[in-house]
């Protein structure tokens, strides 16, 4: 089968101290990030056997910042060779060195990139960006639509290329006019998905079926906003559980959640980015 797994280990640690998020600022201990390197390794592993010989898409979610250690820039490259991965991503500030990507198979490899503003200097992360073009790598750009990040959105927009997609996501508790929608849509055309909650009780989804996700302890549940527990993807439990199945919640918010329900079209609309949030050509916004 084709399947797609949402990664999250134990890491929460971050070096950017943005107030919109509750991981901000924090560190991990030494014992913390010892854990979270071995559940890494053991998920890498485990995907490199890939004992039911399925075709594999990976999307790490870290609650902090992933590229800042080392074996998850190893994860991505050693995943990116695998002959049975069709894509491996990951969520990141990009505030890392990015030449590691040179070794990664970029037909494979692929990043989720958001700007902070305030966290970040918008000239270097436009340089990492520039950075990663040069080094032919897939990624997308995004930004939390506050008022006050309207301008840099709109510059930042400005100075990528019109191939990048720039994705907003509507800020957490931040009720819009329609007229801020309106300026935010200009930007990104999708951001209408983002804005609002998405009716889903009884709504078919393709986690639980063809996406999961997975802890660290390889506990794996259909999506990260549904707590009821499939089984352990290291002994093969999880699989008795895949089947298609209504969303138990009364509506959804997330991205990464939404964007696999069956009442939505965003499978057509990011076919072949669904993972990385990249859309198909001729569905991404205009310079």
């Amino acid at each position: 089968m084709n399947l797609s797994v949402l990664y999250r280990g134990p890491l929460a640690s971050c070096n950017y101290d943005c107030p919109y998020c509750p991981f901000a600022k924090r560190r991990d201990s030494r014992a913390e990030l010892r854990a979270d390197r071995a559940a890494l390794d053991r998920f890498v592993d485990w995907a490199t056997r890939n004992p039911d010989n399925d075709r594999l898409s990976v999307l790490f979610t870290p609650w902090g910042e992933g590229l800042s250690r080392s074996w998850y820039r190893d994860a991505l490259v050693r995943l990116s060779r695998l002959p049975h991965l069709d894509r491996v991503a990951i969520q990141t500030n990009l505030a890392c060195r990015l030449d590691w990507l040179a070794e990664a198979d970029r037909r494979t490899v692929a990043l989720w990139a958001t700007y902070h503003p305030g966290q970040v200097r918008r000239e270097t992360f436009l340089r990492r960006c520039d950075r990663l073009a040069d080094l032919g790598v897939r990624f997308s750009v995004g930004i939390v639509g506050l008022p006050e990040h309207l301008a840099e959105a709109r510059a930042v927009r400005a100075a990528l290329p019109a191939e990048v997609y720039l994705w907003v996501n509507a800020a957490e508790g931040h009720r819009y006019t329609a007229g801020q929608e309106a300026d935010w849509t200009a930007l990104d055309p999708h951001f209408g998905y983002s804005v609002r909650p998405h009716p889903s009780a009884g709504a078919y989804c393709r986690t639980g079926d063809t996406a999961i996700s997975v802890r660290g302890d390889g506990t794996v549940r259909r999506c990260h906003f549904v707590p009821t527990v499939l089984g352990n993807l290291y002994d093969g439990s999880y699989r008795s559980g895949l089947r298609p199945r209504p969303c138990p919640l009364a509506a959804c918010d997330c991205h990464i959640g939404y964007v696999h329900l069956e009442t939505l079209p965003l499978y057509e609309i990011f076919a072949g980015g669904v993972l990385e949030r990249i859309p198909a050509q001729g569905t991404r916004s205009a310079r």
